[in-house]
C-alpha cells in the first residue's frame, strides 16, 4: 500500500510554489509505502531511530523472520535478551517491551488513535519512552497518512528542502514559512522532498559551507 494523494493536492502544490512544481512535474507521482498496523508501525519507527536505513532494514527482517507477526504477544514472549539478539541496543529493547506492555494491559488504546488529532497523537505518543515528536510525526504520515506533515526533525526533509530552495540552513522560522505556504497537504510535500534528499533530481545539490 501506498500514500494515496492525487490531482487535488498536487494541483495545489504547484499553484502554491514554483520550485515544488518543477520538481513535482519532474519526478511525476511518487509511491511512499504505508502501513496502516499502527503497533507494528510503531516498533519499527524505534527500531530504526538513530540507525542507517540498510541496518534498521537488517534488523526488521530479522525480526520478522523469527517472529513472524510483530504483536505485544509476540515480543513480551520474545524477551529483551532475544531482542537484543536481532541488533537492537539494550535501551530499544527496554523502550519496545515497555510499549508492548502498555498495549497488552490496555493502558495505551492505539485504535483511539484514527480518531484523534494530529497534534494529540503526537502529545500521547511522545510522553512514552523511546517516542519521541519526529517519530510520532512519521507514524502520523507513513501509518495513519495524515496530510499535513512536514517534520523540523527530519534530516533528509531539511536537506530536500535545501536542495530545492538553494538554502545553506532551514531555520525554524524559515521552515514554518514553507509549512504555512504547502499546508493542508504538507505530506505531499514531505514525500518529494523525500526524494531530492536521496538523488531522484542529480543536478540538485547540497550547498556546502
Amino acid at each position: 500500500m501506498y500514500f494515496q494523494y492525487g490531482e487535488k493536492e498536487i494541483e495545489y502544490l504547484k499553484s502554491k510554489d514554483k520550485k515544488l512544481a518543477e520538481v513535482i512535474d519532474r519526478l511525476g507521482h511518487l509511491y511512499r509505502p504505508v502501513n496502516h498496523d499502527l503497533f507494528s508501525s510503531i516498533v519499527h519507527s524505534i527500531v530504526g531511530q538513530q540507525i542507517s536505513t540498510k541496518a534498521h532494514q537488517t534488523i526488521w527482517k530479522r525480526m520478522v523472520s523469527e517472529l513472524g507477526e510483530i504483536t505485544p504477544d509476540t515480543l513480551i514472549c520474545t524477551g529483551k535478551e532475544k531482542l537484543q539478539s536481532f541488533g537492537i541496543t539494550f535501551k530499544k529493547a527496554d523502550y519496545i517491551l515497555g510499549f508492548a506492555e502498555k498495549v497488552k494491559n490496555k493502558e495505551l488504546d492505539l485504535n483511539s488513535f484514527f480518531k484523534k488529532s494530529d497534534e494529540t497523537i503526537i502529545k500521547e505518543l511522545s510522553s512514552l519512552n523511546g517516542i519521541g515528536v519526529w517519530t510520532a510525526e512519521m507514524i502520523l504520515l507513513h501509518c495513519l497518512e495524515r496530510p499535513n506533515i512536514l517534520s523540523y526533525g527530519d534530516l533528509a526533509i531539511l536537506k530536500g528542502m535545501k536542495m530545492v530552495y538553494h538554502h545553506k540552513t532551514i531555520d525554524r522560522k524559515r521552515f514554518e514559512k514553507y509549512k504555512k505556504r504547502f499546508s493542508p497537504y504538507c505530506s505531499v510535500a514531505s514525500i518529494y522532498f523525500w526524494a531530492v534528499a536521496k538523488g531522484a533530481i542529480p543536478e540538485m545539490k547540497e550547498i556546502r559551507r
